[in-house]
């Protein structure tokens, strides 16, 4: 004979033995029928010889033990009630890259086994331990656990006078859990078990909840062992029924919430960042034209570069959203990076200025009008020094007046004539060659003059859009060193004052 297979999504089979007992009371006969139901509920009564262990244990033995194959109640309509108890013992901790939790749970079923009793007096002993496989035991397993079994095993039971069952076991259990690391490393998790039978519907077995939500977490505090990075926060408790075509099934669902102690995270990964960042920030107040500047912040991007790649084990892995402090790290690198490609347009500008052309229109006005203002530049004034230029036609006319009049006051004069009557074609005189020479060097120095003011005035412009760029970004630098500080330090007070 085949032994019948269960599983949640097919029908409900009913075990052999069953099958052989029911044909077995269709051919007993009615008054048959109701004797064999009555000696059938009779054999959980006790009748103890003496009050001796080996007087229990043979009754036992002789009408509990050997009726083991069936749940424990009156009809087989009627559900049985099932108390479970839980206290969290340790949190070994959470990997965020397999998504799972790893913790260890005292587990506590407790259920009644319909009409067994014994006189305690009669059969000395108010309570016994006894072998778990000697009993029936309801099937109640964790819905999220996806490792293999390694809890410790606990081969006895407690059973009372009473027919009260008090099954007590430690569990190590490795279940899935859906993590959100948006706020690592601030992040508070909500991990659910779910405790419920594996093959029996709500009508054969009831799960109840045997204590409250505040009572699991005052007895797990005082048993608890936090040396990890988390920490138990709070527990939730919900009653659900898990609807599957073949029927239904009663479950007790737990919320654990536990909060990331983020101090270990902050010392090693946000104040370095945070001190790389204050170093880079200062580092404006290098002149830029300089090369010291430019190098400083690439010997900062390279030890930014190499932090990252050492603390990388310490960050979560990425799954559907990303770290708000993966993002943090990303806008540092992007900052630093952002920098030194500024420090070095600024320094060409201010170096090779002179040789660009004049700054197009539209970029002034951005820059020097409206940016200068946001950086708190005031624009320039204008100046108010007049520049004279010569004229050279004026000047040749001036120098051509001069000779011409001397040349008319040395007629006057009758030893200047005669000499030049007598060396008409002489070489001239030289004075005059001395002013012609002067004037050739003004006209030179004059034009040097107007390249030189008007090449002054666009480096000058140019220097000063450099200017107020790096005033910016230095501005953008200080926002956001600040907003990021301001968002980690609200997240980390919420995160310590959930708990209250």
């Amino acid at each position: 004979m085949k032994p019948c297979n269960h599983s949640r999504a097919s029908s409900f089979c009913e075990p052999a033995i069953i099958k052989i007992i029911k044909g077995f009371t269709e051919k007993m006969k009615p008054l048959e029928l109701i004797c064999f139901t009555l000696f059938h509920g009779s054999l959980a009564a006790l009748n103890c010889s003496s009050p001796t262990p080996d007087s229990l244990f043979k009754e036992l033995n002789d009408k509990l033990f050997s009726n083991s194959l069936f749940r424990p109640v009156t009809s087989f309509s009627d559900p049985l009630n099932v108390t479970l108890r839980i206290t969290v013992v340790a949190i070994l901790g959470v990997d965020d890259k397999s998504q799972t939790l790893s913790t260890v749970l005292w587990q506590v079923l407790e259920w009644d086994i319909a009409g067994l009793s014994w006189d305690e007096k009669e059969c000395g002993a108010e309570r016994v331990s006894i072998l778990r496989e000697k009993i029936w035991v309801p099937d109640v397993q964790i819905s999220e656990f996806i490792d293999e079994d390694k809890s410790p095993k606990t081969p006895y039971v407690y059973l009372d006078n009473t027919g009260h069952v008090y099954d007590d076991k430690p569990l190590r259990v490795v279940s899935s859990c859906q993590l959100g690391i948006y706020n690592f490393p601030f992040d508070i998790q909500n991990c659910s078990l779910t405790f419920g039978s594996y093959l029996h519907f709500a009508t054969d077995i009831m799960m109840i909840a045997g204590n409250t939500t505040k009572e699991i977490l005052q007895e797990s505090s005082k048993v608890i062992v936090n040396n990890g990075e988390w920490e138990l926060a709070d527990i939730g408790l919900g009653h659900s029924t898990l609807g599957l075509n073949a029927g239904d099934y009663s479950e007790i669902k737990y919320y654990l919430i536990l909060r990331r102690r983020p101090t270990v995270y902050v010392v090693n990964l946000l104040v370095p960042s945070c001190f790389l960042i204050t170093v880079d920030l200062f580092s404006f107040l290098l002149p830029p034209q300089t090369i010291d500047r430019s190098s400083f912040k690439m010997t900062l991007i390279l030890g930014y570069t190499v932090f990252l790649l050492i603390m990388n084990d310490l960050l979560p892995v990425t799954g559907e959203t990303t770290p708000l402090i993966n993002v943090f790290f990303s806008i540092s690198l992007a900052l630093m990076v952002t920098s030194l490609l500024e420090t070095v347009f600024i320094t060409n500008i201010q170096c090779s200025s002179t040789r660009y052309n004049a700054v197009p229109h539209w970029l002034s006005v951005l820059v020097l009008r409206y940016l200068a203002v946001v950086v708190c530049i005031p624009p320039k004034k204008k100046s108010n020094r007049v520049t004279l230029f010569l004229n050279p036609s004026f000047t040749e006319t001036t120098v051509n007046t001069t000779a011409t009049s001397g040349s008319q006051s040395l007629q006057k004069d009758p030893l200047p004539a005669v000499q030049a009557q007598v060396n008409p074609t002489g070489p001239p005189e030289p004075a005059l060659d001395e002013l012609k020479k002067l004037s050739s060097d003004l006209k030179a120095i004059r034009l040097e003059v107007d390249k030189y003011f008007q090449v002054s005035k666009t480096s000058e412009e140019w220097n000063m859009i450099g200017i107020i760029i790096d005033r910016l970004l230095f501005g953008l630098y200080i926002v956001f060193i600040v907003v990021s500080f301001i968002t980690i330090t609200s997240i980390w007070i919420w995160n310590n004052t959930y708990a209250a």
